[in-house]
């Protein structure tokens, strides 16, 4: 039986030892000054209206109240069938567009491709010019008939001139031996893309995926120009922006039947609401981080 090795020890010399502490302390006070702002949001959420407008916000709660949570569940049917609307075209959003998106970029650094650079140019070419609000809003609307449509939203987030670009840029770390290695053995476009390119493509798909589904997951302004009261359940976003309106007309007004308009959580419940939109999709950063920081690192560095 070999004996076990005791572990090396390696001394810094006084230049590194500074050097790392100086990097750890700018690295912690950073992470506290990203920390402080989400906690001043979770301790506004809790907070009473009238501490707040008393003596205003603070990192510890003043006055602990979850008034403002419950203003925004008062009418769970809706909330809750916000949160599926939101959740179910993130989802179908981030999959559909994600493996649109990794085609496109597949295809576009594909040196077999002659119209490569072409259709490249005109993706790049909407990064600069776009037709603007009037000309998309009437294409939407009265050409593709999706007034009142959830797709009217939908579809405006699937692809984005940036992401394909992004992911343009990674594919090309993907060997072309692997390409001729494909169409060696038989294998089609297609088949090439799935099963050899698609599996090494991951810390782009992570990144762009984050993307996707924080485009979809923070949408409420497209929501407003065509879904508008014609939908039952709106988007989560859209949902909490009415509540606010709906919270700050009641304030101004002085016909509130049945309603102690001055109690009203006006400042805390735009901090509940932000708890509410942010929560779950903060969750979701930690699985993909890695992927995301390597992913958009070397989408970055390549021409």
């Amino acid at each position: 039986m070999t004996p076990r090795r005791k572990p090396v020890k390696v001394k810094l010399d006084r230049s590194e030892v500074v050097l790392r502490s100086i990097s750890y302390f700018s690295v912690t006070l950073f992470t506290i000054f990203c920390a402080l702002p989400f906690i001043l949001i979770l301790s506004a959420s809790v907070s009473s209206e009238s501490e707040i407008m008393k003596d205003g916000f603070g990192l510890l709660p003043r006055g602990f109240s979850l008034e403002a949570y419950e203003f925004i569940f008062r009418y769970p049917r809706a909330i809750i069938g916000s949160y599926v609307v939101t959740i179910t075209m993130t989802v179908a959003g981030t999959a559909i567009g994600l493996f649109i998106i990794a085609m496109t970029g597949f295809a576009l650094q594909r040196r077999d491709f002659i119209y490569r650079n072409h259709i490249s140019f005109f993706i790049y070419f909407t990064t600069l010019f776009s037709a603007g609000l009037a000309p998309t809003y009437i294409w939407v609307t009265q050409v593709l008939g999706l007034k009142g449509s959830y797709l009217a939203v939908f579809l405006q987030l699937l692809l984005t001139p940036w992401l394909i670009i992004l992911m343009k840029n990674f594919a090309r770390s993907v060997p072309w031996e692997i390409v001729e290695s494909g169409k060696i053995d038989g294998a089609g476009d297609f088949r090439i893309f799935v099963q050899l390119a698609f599996p090494m493509l991951k810390p782009a798909l992570a990144t762009v995926g984050l993307f996707l589904a924080l485009g979809y997951w923070n949408e409420w302004y497209l929501s407003s120009l065509y879904l508008g009261s014609a939908v039952e359940f709106k988007p989560l976003q859209y949902y909490l922006y009415n509540v606010i309106n709906t919270a700050n007309a009641l304030k101004n007004s002085v016909a509130g039947a049945n309603v102690t308009v001055t109690a009203l959580p006006t400042n805390t419940l735009k901090m509940a609401s932000a708890v509410v939109a942010t929560g779950p999709i903060i969750l979701l950063y930690p699985f993909v981080q890695k992927y995301f920081v390597s992913g958009l690192t070397v989408g970055a560095v390549k021409g």
